[in-house]
Formats: C-alpha cells, sequence, structure tokens
C-alpha cells in the first residue's frame, strides 16, 4: 500500500510558475511510474505527465507540452511537478499518482487526496 500527499498548490497569477511534489509513505513507490492527473470542475479527470519507475522515461499530455517538468527523487520517495506559463485553464484539483505506465486513471493504484491551483487572468 502507498499512501501520496500532494503539496503545493495555491493561487498564482496567469504567466506564473509554481511547483507541485507529492510525497510517498513507502520505499516501494520508487518501483512504480508516477503520474500527475488534473480534474477541473464539471470535467474529466486529465491525464498531465508520467515518469517511469527509474525517472529516465516521462510522459506528457499535449496540455503540459513545452511548459510543465515531471521528476521524482526515490530516495526521498518523492515527485514533482514544475509548472511554468501558467494559463487560467490550468486551474484544477491535481493529483498526483502511482501504478503501472499509461495515460489513463485505471493504469493507477494509488491515489493522493490532490492540491488546489488556481491560475487568475
Amino acid at each position: 500500500q502507498v499512501q501520496l500527499v500532494e503539496s503545493g498548490g495555491r493561487w498564482v497569477q496567469a504567466g506564473g510558475a509554481l511547483s507541485l511534489s507529492c510525497s510517498a509513505s513507502t520505499r516501494t513507490f520508487s518501483t512504480y511510474t508516477m503520474a500527475w492527473f488534473r480534474q477541473a470542475p464539471g470535467k474529466e479527470r486529465e491525464f498531465v505527465a508520467a515518469i517511469s519507475w527509474t525517472g529516465v522515461d516521462t510522459y506528457y499530455g499535449d496540455s503540459a507540452k513545452g511548459r510543465f517538468t515531471i521528476s521524482r527523487d526515490n530516495h526521498e520517495n518523492a515527485g514533482y511537478l514544475q509548472m511554468s506559463h501558467l494559463k487560467p485553464e490550468d486551474t484544477a484539483v491535481y493529483y498526483c499518482a502511482a501504478g503501472d505506465v499509461g495515460i489513463t486513471s485505471r493504469h493507477y493504484q494509488y491515489w493522493g487526496q490532490g492540491t488546489q491551483v488556481t491560475v487568475s487572468s
């Protein structure tokens, strides 16, 4: 069982930057692919980015390409999402997840509670 806790979400102006963190409760986190998803009010959960357990391979959703960077530190049992050039449409609850490689939520067995990111114009 892996427990995940996100942090770093806050209000930010459009064009700004923000870093999210995901802290895992156990070292088995290092054996899973880690991903970030987001969900805006009234919308489906959307894939943002994923990183392989080695940290070598990364995958990005279209909305994240060129603006967001996913990373992880297995020694710290942590993952990160650096976001820049934020837009109002990035406003959502951001979730950290751990599981198998994939871009849909069904690939991930473990989820955090989410952290709110609000981008104002």
